[in-house]
């Protein structure tokens, strides 16, 4: 892994799913990333007030910033309501992007969560990542989600099932867990699923799952060598 694209369906799910293992890549010099997809103002702006999304992406800006994300990237498509949109259009932005950046590993959200633009930015990343016309994708992995990926519907299609697991340090779960502090409009008190408890209950889970302290957990959907 040399130049790795975190996909998010809105700020705070690539902190959410892998804000200790981006600390663990930018600690080891690897250039990050990460294109949060949506822009909620433009899919109920009644909602969601144009001075409530800018909030919350300064937060993100000021998360990845301290993660050590070289860059991040925010598009307009209309939150919360992917599904609604022509999802050809959110795939060919993603296939700019790649083209340009060139891409070898991309971190994408589950798409067995709740929360359906999950499900489409998923979809659409995988369309943007097919191994054609020299794409530089190589490894695609999805992440889950707190308050998404534990509520979605308990089939095994839909299942979050990890199969790569990575140890954190003490420091980088502590760096997670002070980047999402950063989202003050997002973090809620416990037992909140967005909680910084709840977020240290499950590294505690995936890391005794590997017997490790804490962990991140993710599916490999593909790994072309």
């Amino acid at each position: 892994m040399e130049k790795i694209l975190v996909v998010a369906p809105h700020s705070d799910d690539e902190v959410l799913g892998c804000g200790g293992y981006m600390k663990k890549l930018a600690n080891a010099g690897k250039e990050i990333i990460v294109l949060i997809m949506t822009n909620a103002h433009v899919g109920d702006p009644d909602k969601y007030p144009e001075e409530r999304v800018r909030k919350v992406r300064e937060e993100a800006s000021a998360a990845h910033q301290y993660l050590g994300i070289k860059e991040t990237f925010f598009m307009d498509f209309p939150a919360p309501r992917l599904d609604t949109f022509p999802s050809y259009k959110i795939s060919m932005a993603m296939s700019e992007l790649l083209r340009d950046k060139k891409f070898d590993t991309v971190f994408i959200p589950h798409r067995g969560d709740i929360h359906r633009d999950h499900k489409v930015v998923f979809d659409s990343a995988l369309v943007a990542c097919r191994p054609v016309n020299n794409c530089s994708v190589k490894r695609i992995y999805a992440y889950e989600t707190l308050s998404e990926t534990e509520w979605g519907a308990p089939y095994q299609s839909e299942a979050f099932i990890p199969n790569v697991f990575v140890e954190l340090t003490g420091e980088e779960f502590n760096a997670k867990c002070n980047a999402m502090n950063f989202f003050k409009s997002q973090i809620r008190e416990f037992p909140s699923s967005r909680s910084i408890e709840a977020i240290e209950a499950l590294a505690k889970y995936r890391g005794a799952s590997v017997s490790c302290a804490r962990a991140e957990a993710f599916m490999l959907i593909r790994d072309i060598r």
